[in-house]
């Protein structure tokens, strides 16, 4: 695998979180490479189409997590149930949308990525994420706090850290964003987001229908980033930390408690638009103008491509879908 390719993978790896939209009822989905997966309850589908300007996709059934382990029912265990799912899958459709869009038909025998590039590639995503998110941060709100001693207070100092943090954020997806590759991706999860609308507003699914819609929704990664940020703020602010090891290890161990808190804010917020909860998604709605591109007619028809076969074995499997 060449290096261009392994940079490739790991941006799109670090925009999984953004891209995601996992939903245990609803339909959901999540931009790969030149292609869309696409969620049921029970089942699972990615479309890609290859340079020949085929498309081909990889379908199959998937348990929700809250019906293999019982205990992920509860409130805050659901969502990060959900979640690993939700980033397994992606990774896989990552992985199945990398071999297919880099497959030019030059070759009798394409090269495939291994699952063992694509485990480095989450294990060094990981860390990468650790650093950028949780120690870049905390360092920088520490060496203002020595500038200033008046944000060395456990409020305003964790303040100036989530201010830092969503800096950070908005700053790293604009630079992926100029680059080729992440543009046409964020076409692809703009595609995405219409294709749901489009579906849950119950009018036939194609492409006319679809592009009548707009790219940015509610149950979008993004907005659940922040959130995350936003509750990640004000559980630092609660709970004391006085030494920098014990706020990077209360950052780093305290964050599947936030995640399945955040979770359960965008899963209020997506069946109560109006309520005062909701209002905490904005800004990652505003922030989809980033995240979401107008998609082509073409690419449109692929995110199609995937909730059609997704449904179809849905509905092969009895399911029933809930539309909130």
């Amino acid at each position: 695998m060449s290096f261009r390719t392994f940079l490739r993978l790991f941006a799109h790896i670090q925009m999984l979180p953004v891209l995601e939209s996992g939903e245990e009822t609803l339909v959901g989905g999540q931009a790969v490479m030149e292609g869309v997966m696409m969620r049921a309850p029970h089942s699972y589908c990615v479309a890609v189409r290859k340079p020949s300007g085929e498309i081909v996709a990889e379908e199959m059934p998937v348990a929700r997590m809250s019906e293999k382990h019982k205990w992920l029912k509860f409130p805050v265990l659901r969502g990060l149930g959900t979640l690993w799912q939700a980033m397994s899958l992606g990774i896989r459709a990552l992985k199945f949308s990398a071999n297919a869009a880099l497959d030019d038909g030059s070759s009798e025998k394409p090269t495939e990525i291994s699952s063992w590039v694509m485990t480095v590639q989450a294990i060094v995503s990981v860390l990468f994420f650790i650093v950028l998110y949780k120690l870049v941060p905390l360092k920088l709100a520490e060496y203002l706090s020595n500038w200033a001693p008046s944000l060395k207070g456990q409020i305003a100092f964790n303040a100036v850290d989530g201010l830092i943090r969503f800096t950070i954020f908005i700053g790293f997806l604009l630079l992926l964003s100029r680059a080729k590759d992440i543009r046409r991706v964020f076409q692809y999860h703009g595609a995405e987001h219409k294709v749901v609308f489009n579906f849950e507003s119950g009018k036939p699914v194609n492409v006319e229908n679809a592009q009548q819609f707009v790219t940015w929704h509610p149950r979008c990664g993004t907005s659940f980033m922040f959130v995350i940020m936003f509750i990640s703020m004000l559980v630092y602010m609660v709970i004391p930390a006085p030494t920098f090891m014990a706020k990077i290890t209360e950052r780093i161990v305290l964050l599947p408690v936030i995640t399945g808190l955040s979770y359960e804010l965008i899963r209020f917020a997506a069946k109560r638009r109006g309520s005062f909860l909701a209002l905490l998604t904005a800004p990652g709605l505003w922030t989809q103008r980033i995240t979401t591109k107008a998609p082509s007619d073409e690419q449109t028809a692929v995110a199609i491509h995937a909730l059609d076969r997704a449904m179809a074995l849905e509905t092969q499997q009895g399911g029933e879908l809930v539309i909130a």
